[in-house]
């Protein structure tokens, strides 16, 4: 077989029209993307390209055989390509073809070898589950199928294979590994598809530290492989302190403007009724930035006025380098009292110091957080060649959706209590925490995993909480709760976005760019223009689609 160092290089030939014009004449004829045969001598190169792994060589041809001819392509098949998203997705095969893009294909497949070793090497086994399963409720919306042996009935694609794998405990699989295809009908954006990719894990008879350490270890194994990256030992925080210091349960640490509360800084000094009746007041300091004109705070102010972040304003301090203070509150708050503001801060001359603030503590941190990755952009201080990794721990077990207007499971049903929190189930259950973890890297949830229920009755209180009947519950979920009857051991387990994960390594702002065939951000496949309507198929052999009716 060829050598993965030769098998996709470009390589210069020679056709010598005193050697041979027919075969010149032949030559002359080819097109961009014929595929082509020669046979030749291989040469040194007069003149050597260094930019080319195969620039000291060339071939001499000898024959020629075209073996198939190429329409002109729609796009120029090269690293800067000239083809938009929408006309590169439609001919996805071609746009493959560009080094730039297979690479990103190529290292999705060493990361999936490196995965598979590993788990091997710590006895996990691969243990492949259903993909038409029933539909199981408190997550996203189930892509569904209908079948034409049981009509008006419908399988679900999986979310996740997660009570599958949790079987697996049950049946004395202590340690499971799959890479798993997994499907959400849900809104989609640069991180999202409708189908998706985890490495999804489970093990028994397992803490939460015992986890963490060994998928701490599988990430360090594929940066120190891929990157040549050694990771630190890394920062376990917990969820609380996530939002209060960064306003996000995945932060990115390659840079500072932690968060400083200034409530109680602010409180009896000046007369700035916005700030007086707010209870929450929060700043970023930004260095070197006192020197930003009126229309770049401008289009701060716009930035966090927009629907997606929905503050309803922004107010600026500029402690400017030659020691003296403008501020957009400047004639609520004396001199002395914005130079207190500035030891809160810890701002040194030169900086400026952006505040937001509101009514509801979280919501506000959370719009704080995108101005400070706005500002980490704008100074570029998000290299995507940096990684810092963290894990995220005691999460709240659930939490209140407006949507549905009922305490939700923050990561699914299945999901351990803090064994010291479970007394507060009945009257303070958003007190809960949650035996789970998340790993965290650059800002991205990469992946997440959590200590499970295998007792019935912890788990039918559960049900409880999140507003089951004994009998809705019993219906959806008897096969697991059944199961856990039969001796089920303590387990826990993880699973890791792949098409994350690989992005990451690749340095990809969209995770479409290491899937061979993913949909554009309306769902669809462009290329084999699905999702469609189906012919009427009704009566065909073995096509049947009666009693077609989607459940809600």
């Amino acid at each position: 077989p060829p050598s993965r160092s030769d098998r996709y290089g470009i390589t210069q030939l020679v056709f010598n029209e005193a050697d041979n014009k027919d075969l010149c004449d032949a030559a002359n004829k080819l097109g961009r993307e014929f595929c082509i045969q020669i046979k030749g001598v291989v040469s040194e190169r007069q003149s050597k390209n260094p930019k080319m792994d195969t620039g000291d060589i060339e071939i001499l041809v000898k024959e020629l055989n075209v073996l198939s001819q190429s329409q002109t392509p729609p796009f120029t098949i090269e690293d800067n390509t000239d083809g938009g998203d929408d006309i590169r997705m439609k001919y996805r095969y071609l746009d493959l073809r560009r080094p730039a893009v297979r690479k990103n294909l190529e290292l999705r497949h060493r990361m999936c070898i490196l995965i598979r070793n590993f788990l091997d090497a710590q006895n996990f086994m691969e243990v492949e589950t259903p993909i038409l399963i029933g539909s199981t409720p408190e997550g996203a919306r189930d892509f569904v199928v209908p079948s034409r042996m049981n009509p008006g009935q419908f399988y679900a694609l999986p979310q996740s294979p997660q009570t599958l794998k949790q079987l697996l405990m049950v049946a004395g699989f202590d340690r499971y590994f799959q890479i798993a295809k997994c499907f959400r009908d849900e809104d989609l954006r640069a991180d999202r598809q409708p189908e998706f990719t985890q490495i999804d894990c489970e093990m028994s008879f397992v803490d939460q530290d015992d986890v963490i350490s060994l998928f701490e270890e599988m990430a360090r194994h594929l940066f120190k492989e891929i990157r040549g990256v050694e990771l630190p030992k890394l920062e376990q925080m917990t969820w609380h302190d996530a939002m209060r210091r960064f306003g996000s349960d995945k932060p990115d640490l390659r840079f500072g403007m932690e968060f400083v509360e200034l409530k109680d800084a602010f409180t009896g000094k000046g007369n700035f009724s916005v700030f007086d009746e707010a209870k929450y007041i929060g700043g970023i300091c930004v260095p070197g930035c006192a020197d930003y004109s009126r229309k770049q705070l401008n289009e701060l102010t716009d930035f966090v006025k927009r629907p997606q972040v929905g503050a309803k304003g922004l107010v600026y301090i500029k402690y400017n380098a030659d020691g003296t203070v403008k501020s957009s509150i400047d004639k609520f708050y004396s001199p002395e009292e914005l130079a207190e503001i500035k030891t809160v801060m810890g701002a040194k001359d030169g900086d400026l110091v952006l505040i937001l603030s509101g009514d509801n503590a979280n919501k506000t941190r959370i719009q704080l957080c995108s101005l400070r990755l706005e500002m980490g952009d704008r100074l570029g201080l998000r290299d995507k060649n940096v990684f810092k990794c963290l894990w995220i721990i005691d999460f709240p077990l659930f939490e209140w959706s407006d949507e549905e207007q009922r305490l939700m499971a923050t990561h699914h049903p299945f999901t351990m209590p803090n064994p010291d929190d479970i007394p507060l189930l009945d009257e303070h259950p958003e007190q809960v925490r949650a035996k789970a973890y998340d790993f965290v890297c650059n800002g991205i949830e990469v992946g997440g995993g959590s200590l499970r229920i295998h007792d019935t009755q912890l788990q039918e209180k559960m049900f409880e909480v999140l507003g089951f009947t004994p009998e809705r519950a019993e219906a959806q979920f008897g096969f697991l709760m059944n199961a856990f009857k039969y001796g089920a051991p303590p387990h826990a387990g993880l699973a890791f976005g792949l098409d994350r994960f690989v992005s990451i390594m690749a340095g990809l702002d969209s995770i479409r760019d290491c899937i061979a065939f993913p949909k554009n951000n309306s769902g669809r496949d462009v290329m084999l223009d699905a999702p469609s309507e189906l012919d009427d198929l009704e009566g065909g052999p073995g096509n049947s689609i009666s009693s077609l009716s989607i459940p809600s």
